[in-house]
């Protein structure tokens, strides 16, 4: 297990931490930054495009293992300095091969949307529109989508539904907490390693989910270094729709549900996914809500966020982001504590404590809201 993750992570790593050294330098000449606002926390010229290397640090290594599975598959010896449990692994690789490149031409689309956004700016209506019609319609063409059941009856037009909700959602939810330093690539880094670890420890390991989700989290923290506070470079909108619908098609894959014969899985286990993101989904609804309600457009930006409110309460940006990471793991970590529990009336406690954490973020963002959402 510690080689299968090391191999993941390392090369992520190094790759998406070189890159990121190398578009910090390229960037003003592009003119891909970033200029302070009165909407911006950040106060000097900032270089974009760390999106560009996260996609590298995650493309690249999956490009590696697809070319090796494809040649060793095909080889009258397999190489023998492989371990046996990657052997027998290699025709699986190919076999999901169709619906991983179907993830990662959706989430690459997204990023040179993104890209294209930073470089020039666009409205939200097409943006949403290629999210929903091109991206979505990508990963369910290549049978990404949830499975939902009622009376023992399949429903493929609702998990059609879901899916594009669900991708939609967590795309726009990690592009609106890009508002600080070291914010939504961090929350990412987190939630990739929680959704990581249930799919490695579960009763079956899903080696192809959580080895993709491990990539994600190296290369992630090779950009993090470079983008936490004093943040030398940001990921821009190309980084954050790419992560999001990352970690929206691998929630999808992800078999949350096992039967157990010990009794100690049980369907309560589906809520993991909304529990490891129950911040960034909090802060994506409350957010949308309080622009609704103040009659502006909800993909205008502006300080509505929590990570806002934390700064008007007197925390530094560096606490505040802190703040929020902490926040996200302990959500996360009850996602793992429904793998610990037997039946829904455990799994209740571990809910309304989710809800207490959210309770606090809410009383927090009330205490600290000083104005409308626009300072």
């Amino acid at each position: 297990m510690l080689f299968f993750v090391a191999t993941c992570i390392v090369p992520a790593f190094l790759i998406s931490f070189l890159i990121t050294a190398v578009i910090r330098k390229w960037a003003p000449k592009l003119d891909l930054v970033d200029q302070p606002a009165d909407r911006k926390v950040h106060t000097t010229t900032t270089p974009l495009g760390g999106g560009i290397a996260i996609w590298i640090g995650v493309v690249a290594p999956l490009a590696a293992v697809q070319s090796i599975a494809w040649v060793l598959t095909r080889s009258e010896s397999p190489a023998q300095w492989l371990p046996a449990q990657f052997l027998i692994h290699l025709d699986g690789v190919l076999y999901r091969s169709g619906q991983l490149w179907s993830i990662v031409a959706a989430a690459t689309i997204l990023a040179v949307l993104g890209l294209i956004d930073d470089l020039r700016g666009l409205h939200w209506l097409p943006r949403l529109l290629v999210q929903f019609f091109v991206a979505a319609g990508l990963v369910i063409w290549g049978d990404v989508r949830a499975t939902i059941t009622m009376d023992f009856v399949p429903l493929p037009w609702l998990g059609v539904v879901a899916t594009t909700v669900w991708i939609i959602v967590l795309v726009n939810s990690f592009n609106f907490l890009d508002n600080m330093d070291g914010l939504s690539s961090g929350i990412a880094l987190i939630a990739s390693i929680l959704f990581a670890v249930v799919m490695l420890t579960s009763h079956e390991p899903h080696w192809l989910v959580g080895g993709v989700l491990l990539v994600l989290a190296g290369s992630l923290t090779g950009f993090l270094l470079h983008n936490w506070p004093p943040a030398k470079i940001f990921m821009g909108d190309s980084g954050s729709y790419f992560i999001g619908l990352m970690l929206g098609c691998m929630a999808v894959l992800g078999t949350f549900y096992e039967y157990a014969s010990d009794g100690r899985s049980g369907k309560h286990v589906i809520l993991a996914p909304l529990c490891i993101l129950a911040i960034p989904l909090y802060d994506f609804g409350s957010v949308m809500l309080i622009r609704v309600l103040a009659r502006r457009s909800p993909f205008h930006p502006d300080k509505s966020h929590f990570s806002h409110r934390l700064v008007e309460l007197g925390l530094k940006p560096r606490n505040a982001v802190l703040t929020i990471h902490l926040a996200t793991l302990t959500t996360g970590l009850g996602a793992l504590l429904l793998y610990r529990v037997k039946d829904w009336a455990a799994a209740f406690l571990i809910i309304a404590l989710i809800a207490c954490v959210l309770a606090i973020v809410a009383i927090l963002e009330t205490v600290g809201r000083k104005t409308d959402g626009k300072s």
